[in-house]
């Protein structure tokens, strides 16, 4: 009797903590909390408030803590965000090389049947690769995706091997119906001896044959509505306002018929794209290459990461809002 006493206490006790976390969660908690999408053929959280409806979108290539940050920002706003990881997740690629594009259409599809969503005005957004993944999409599914926010963008796409925990054979980063969009054949990023290594000239060594570059350059006319780019002038990962001159030129030279963007930050580096009301204080990143671990620099300025962050944000809310009154 004492003993079933108890476990009836017990059970009661868990009752009363869960229930009380659960209510100082909702009272503390001033997100949206997001709807985690499984049953589909790919894996995502969507974020929209309960009475949004027939709102512009946010494809968040990549996904992660910074898919669910924008998600939660855009949801707020009165927009809607999906928040779409791609791999190294369980039940997706363990690797970013020969990522499937129908996987993002499948996405965008399922996304513009959504009543929150104008199927209209659905944009994708990335950062750094995923913002190269982002301009991708875009210019393949112009009937689903209808424009692009890129941080810190690349005008090519690159193969597999640009990245150090990849597969050492040369492969795509990308596919579309088992065949690789075009890119940019790379040897493996060497560390050397030091410590502390330079990534810039790695990614400029890239564009030294043109007739390879040209038929990497990711189509961005293709593109059916505005394009916003964002770069760091004094990001020293990758060329990333260098590249944006060469996405926009492309653009202009083929005719691109919608707003295009070319925003470039001065001091500020390669992280623009997080959350400016928690700018992180990181300057180095790390990577491990032949079982050595080395650090490379980000590039600018708190400040200056600051600014572009803040004013960024600010501009793609004023771009959702315009395309919500259009």
């Amino acid at each position: 009797m004492n003993n079933t006493k108890k476990i009836i206490g017990s059970l009661l006790l868990v009752i009363v903590v869960v229930g009380g976390y659960l209510y100082l969660d909702s009272l503390l908690f001033d997100g949206v909390k997001p709807q985690e999408i499984t049953d589909q053929d790919f894996k995502a959280s969507f974020f929209a408030s309960a009475e949004t409806e027939k709102q512009p979108a946010v494809i968040l290539i990549g996904g992660g803590a910074w898919g669910d940050y924008w998600g939660q920002e855009l949801a707020k706003a009165g927009f809607v965000g999906l928040s779409l990881p791609y791999c190294q997740e369980e039940g997706l690629p363990a690797l970013p090389e020969e990522i499937p594009l129908e996987y993002f259409e499948k996405a965008a599809g399922w996304l513009s049947q959504q009543p929150e969503v104008d199927p209209e005005n659905i944009l994708v957004m990335g950062a750094s690769r995923n913002a190269e993944l982002a301009l991708v999409v875009a210019s393949y599914f112009p009937d689903l995706v209808h424009g692009a926010i890129a941080y810190s963008p690349s005008s090519v796409s690159w193969s597999n091997t640009v990245l150090p925990y990849n597969s050492d054979q040369v492969k795509p980063s990308w596919t579309y119906r088992s065949q690789a969009v075009p890119f940019i054949p790379m040897e493996k990023f060497q560390g050397g001896e030091a410590e502390m290594v330079q990534t810039l000239p790695y990614w400029v060594s890239g564009f030294s044959n043109e007739a390879i570059v040209n038929r990497a350059a990711i189509p961005v006319e293709k593109v059916s509505g505005p394009i916003i780019l964002f770069s760091g002038i004094a990001d020293q990962v990758w060329p990333s306002a260098r590249m944006a001159d060469m996405i926009e030129g492309r653009a202009k030279s083929n005719g691109f018929k919608f707003e295009l963007e070319n925003i470039q930050f001065q001091n500020a580096g390669h992280l623009i794209s997080g959350n400016p009301n928690s700018p992180s204080t990181q300057r180095q990143g790390t990577m491990t290459i032949n079982g050595k671990q080395h650090t490379f620099e980000f590039g600018g300025t708190e400040a200056g990461d600051l600014e572009a962050q803040k004013k960024s944000a600010a501009k793609v809310l004023e771009l959702l809002t315009k395309m919500r009154y259009e």
